[in-house]
């Protein structure tokens, strides 16, 4: 049987983390935000399937961080709200 792929180990994929409630609630109030001003991501996301098989279940209202990393911009740091889809 074949390995599956994860789409997460790919190089042109940035890393994405699941954040717990502590860790969602603590960045909101930093970012001066609420979640419903965050860009969304689907549950049907190749990215969010692969991070409930290695995080465990992903539910709509779950944060994620996303970080990028490029020779021109440097680190950058984003959070999407995980919606329906």
């Amino acid at each position: 049987m074949a390995e599956e792929f994860n789409v997460l180990e790919h190089e042109l994929v940035p890393e994405h983390y699941l954040l717990k409630d502590d860790e969602a609630v603590k960045t909101l109030a930093d970012l001066k935000l609420t979640k419903d001003q965050l860009p969304k991501i689907r549950l049907s996301d190749p990215c969010v399937i692969a991070l409930d098989k290695i995080c465990g279940p992903v539910i709509e209202g779950q944060m994620i961080r996303i970080i990028r990393s490029s020779q021109t911009n440097g680190i950058s740091v984003c959070y999407r709200l995980v919606v329906r889809g």
